[in-house]
């Protein structure tokens, strides 16, 4: 059995402040787990980093929630916030609010109407 020491480095580990850039919020704050991210196909992808490339490419076929692509990155949502928020000021990708659960019809309103059913 191996021990990881704290110097000791995984190749394909990417450390948070390397995709943050040093910075300790991203430039818009509204990415919620369910927020749906659509690619922009009409926008060059050339200068992108490899973490903005590889949202893109996740996010061609469809949109993604911002919680898939945290999972398929192996990012905490709190770190992905930053890459996210860079494509949108950039214009490579939109987001869309996730659909709000149907509300519950009021139970007083149910029995009501079965009674009135029955009365039938």
């Amino acid at each position: 059995m191996t021990v990881s020491r704290r110097g000791d480095r995984d190749g394909g580990l990417v450390r948070p402040y390397v995709v943050t850039g040093g910075r300790s919020a991203p430039s818009r704050n509204h990415f919620d787990h369910l927020t749906l991210v659509i690619v922009r196909h009409e926008v060059p992808r050339s200068h992108l980093t490899a973490e903005r490339r590889r949202v893109v490419e996740l996010c061609l076929p469809g949109a993604l929630s911002v919680a898939e692509i945290s999972a398929h990155l192996g990012l905490p949502v709190s770190v992905l916030c930053f890459p996210l928020a860079d494509l949108m000021d950039s214009g490579h990708i939109t987001t869309r609010a996730p659909i709000p659960p149907a509300k519950q019809p009021d139970p007083d309103l149910l029995k009501a109407v079965l009674h009135g059913l029955r009365a039938l």
